[in-house]
């Protein structure tokens, strides 16, 4: 009998669904199950082949339990927009008090900045704009397009205004969308001058950015430098302390600050466990009873107490996701966005996704390839971008920071229209650009922050699963997770119903900050001014302050130590005289709201920059910004442009005894590279994209980056046309040498 039972399964070795008839075979009911269920565990881990031949078998199924969840799966009714009372709240808390809305993903805020908008631009009159000016400030330049795109539709083109720091338009516009280091440089200079901040709104959209540790910086000082007469709007889903916020602004401002809060998602979320089988199951057994402490499921907790699970994928290798996407198919759960680990997971995934999906729809498919089309048509770059082919033969795309920002547009479109079956992206997409859809999937429960590994907050978890779910175009939504080496399920588990995390004060000194302080305050006014900072405020808050304490001490004095070891440095180099006012170069160098302000301030004084030429000043300002590392030993052994290789190893050697002291004082003194500036003088001087990619080490994302950021600091020179005509007349031609196609790409409105 086991012969026969061997023989026969050994004939159907080659499919991928084994299968085998009992014909003359009689065995008892509970021996053939008991015998299938020890086979199917070993059969859906890895069928037996050779080490490279091995494939991990997957087939669509679902437990039981998930029929009435999928039931719910579909499009809403058709309804006239009704606003929620939370949203009504907030527009009412606005017209007279300042207002913090802690809402989930998709729930409406931005609706509500639209309403909060229009009741000041029309204040007069419902059919005219009135004088008054509406600021709304983002964290990110991708989500200000979409935010400006957005309300040009709504408020017509006109009566918008966009600034970033590679974009600006109709800068006088009713309403301006911007950065916040944009608006945080505006109220230097209306300090500066003394003169009034022409804006009667400030928006600040994804307010929980005020606890980032890089960026947050901007945001406390926007809050700090504010006008106590321009209102307020602060938008987040993720702010754990809104109340400590709204606290230290009413402190620091002297009138009501709202919370107005909504903790309901528009579109409920289920989170599901995609078994290594293709078997869908319920994560949590208490997933749809909201207030209750998340558990695993004991099907899942049977998984996790496997001596021996079985694998999604072969060991260091990616799952075939065109096999998890016709199981998400087969129960209805596309569009999904697969959140992972890195760049290079992104584009492996769509090269293991294939025809299958969108060949089954031939209309879909069509109206791809038409959108693709009107989309690149706009530059040779995008019309034959290397994932092109890719995404209108497979129906899905990466998206990730790696990539130029006009083909991350072209991904966008595509997703936001509906016309994809699935994006796979890196979790930074997880936070400002709108296009959620139907299902999110997650198969890491860590996230790099730029340096280390981290296991997801909850506030992270939850802006990734906040793309889980359409409004208007779904009942519900899906978070699944997929197991594997560098998913913790307990850990994500927990993470689905934990509340936000609470926003720290990231308060710290730079030169910047200070050279522009100085401009308007005195070093004790200074000292006030910080004394208004959100660590201020936390310091006597119990454990909630334990964090303020630690980083600045009990009564800030180490903020303030740090305050004066600046100030004393700039005093040493000439830009603040002993009474602590701006010297002449103090004045002039404060306009270098850039990443190394005195390091490019001592390269004016000295001479150290090109004078006359455009191509070279571009070249060296690019080492400034550049943020990796690279061995110029081997770069200066390359048959480079002398011209080049003479002014930047002059520039390094002027620099050094300056950059010496900077360490020596405990200050950063960035690294100067040869490799990005070889890479920009050959932008610089029309070599082909693809050929200054090819030749450089940039993927095209991160040498867009550094051409973008290089021309933010050219145009900071440019504006020191008084001290320095030459450099700023050179910075001008520089901009426009380097700001090209495929760079900077305008879309055709279609």
């Amino acid at each position: 009998m086991i012969c026969s039972i061997t023989a026969s399964l050994g004939s159907y070795s080659h499919n991928y669904f084994f299968q085998f008839t009992l014909n003359s075979i009689q065995l008892q009911d509970s021996i053939f199950c008991a015998f299938m269920f020890f086979m199917k565990k070993r059969y859906y881990k890895v069928r037996k082949k050779p080490d490279n031949e091995k494939k991990i078998l997957i087939t669509p199924d679902a437990d039981m339990e998930l029929d009435s969840v999928f039931s719910k799966i579909g499009v809403p009714e058709k309804k006239t927009f009704s606003p929620d009372a939370f949203q009504l709240k907030s527009i009412d808390a606005i017209k007279n008090s300042d207002c913090l809305v802690s809402a989930p993903t998709g729930s409406g805020k931005t609706w509500i900045a639209e309403q909060a908008a229009h009741g000041v631009i029309f204040s007069n009159s419902p059919d005219s704009p009135s004088n008054s000016k509406v600021w709304y400030a983002t964290p990110l330049k991708a989500l200000t397009n979409s935010i400006y795109a957005q309300f040009a539709e709504t408020f017509g083109k006109g009566n918008v205004g966009i600034l970033t720091g590679d974009t600006k338009e109709n800068a006088d516009a009713a309403i301006v969308i911007g950065t916040t280091e944009i608006l945080r440089n505006q109220l230097y200079d209306a300090m500066h001058t003394g003169e009034d901040m022409n804006c009667d709104l400030v928006i600040l959209d994804e307010a929980h950015y005020l606890g980032d540790v890089d960026r947050g910086v901007v945001w406390e000082e926007i809050l700090i430098y504010l006008p106590v007469r321009i209102p307020l709007l602060m938008l987040s889903a993720t702010i754990g302390n809104p109340y400590h916020i709204s606290g230290w602004l009413e402190s620091i401002r002297g009138k009501k600050c709202h919370v107005i809060q909504e903790n309901r998602r528009p579109v409920p979320l289920f989170p599901l466990f995609f078994h290594p089988s293709g078997t869908l199951q319920p994560l949590l057994k208490n997933a749809h009873q909201p207030g209750k402490k998340a558990l695993l499921h004991k099907k899942t907790l049977e998984f996790l107490k496997d001596p021996d699970p079985p694998e999604i994928s072969l060991p260091g290798r990616l799952p075939r996701f065109s096999d998890i996407m016709r199981v998400l198919k087969h129960f209805d759960l596309l569009p999904a966005i697969f959140f992972l680990k890195s760049r290079s997971d992104c584009d492996q995934a769509i090269r293991l996704c294939n025809t299958r999906l969108i060949s089954s729809q031939p209309e879909r498919k069509a109206a791809l390839a038409k959108r693709m089309e009107e989309l690149v048509s706009v530059t040779p770059h995008l019309a034959h971008h290397i994932q092109r082919e890719q995404v209108e033969q497979t129906g899905a795309a990466s998206h990730h920071s790696g990539q130029l920002p006009a083909w991350k547009v072209v991904v966008e479109t595509l997703m936001s229209e509906g016309l994809l079956d699935a994006m796979f992206a890196t979790s930074t997409v997880a936070a400002g650009v709108n296009f959620p859809a139907r299902s999110v999937v997650i198969l890491n429960s860590d996230r790099f922050n730029g340096t280390d590994f981290l296991p997801l907050t909850a506030s992270e978890f939850q802006q990734m699963t906040g793309r889980a779910g359409r409004r208007g175009m779904d009942n519900i939504g899906f978070a699944i997770l997929l197991p594997g080496k560098f998913m913790d399920l307990e850990h994500a588990s927990r993470m689905v119903s934990a509340p936000p995390v609470d926003v720290q004060s990231q308060i710290r000194i730079d030169f910047s900050m200070v050279l522009n302080l100085l401009l308007s305050h005195s070093p004790e006014k200074i000292r006030g001014l910080l004394k208004k900072s959100f660590a201020s405020y936390m310091l006597n808050r119990g454990k909630q302050g334990k964090y303020a304490r630690k980083m600045y001490g009990h009564e800030l004095e180490y903020l303030w130590e740090d305050f004066i070891a600046h100030l004393d440095f700039l005093q040493e180099e000439g830009f603040v005289t002993e009474n602590g006012t701006l010297t002449e170069d103090g004045i002039w160098a404060s306009k270098l709201r850039i990443d190394a302000p005195l390091m490019v301030a001592h390269c004016l004084r000295e001479g150290l920059l090109p004078q006359s030429d455009p191509i070279l000043l571009a070249a060296i300002m690019s080492s400034f910004v550049n943020e990796k590392e690279f061995d110029d030993e081997s770069m200066l052994k390359q048959v480079l442009p002398r011209l080049l290789t003479r002014e930047f190893l002059d520039l390094r050697k002027g620099l050094r005894p300056f950059a010496g002291k900077l360490i020596l004082k405990g200050f950063d003194a960035p690294n100067l590279y040869l490799q990005p500036a070889a890479t920009i003088f050959s932008w610089a001087q029309d070599e082909p994209w693809e050929n200054v990619v090819k030749r450089s080490v940039f993927a095209e994302g991160d040498l867009a980056r550094l051409i973008l950021r290089t021309a933010e600091n050219l145009r900071q020179l440019a504006g020191l046309t008084q001290k320095f005509p030459e450099i700023a007349k050179n910075s001008e031609e520089a901009i426009a040498l380097i700001l090209k196609e495929p760079v900077v790409t305008f879309f055709k409105e279609q």
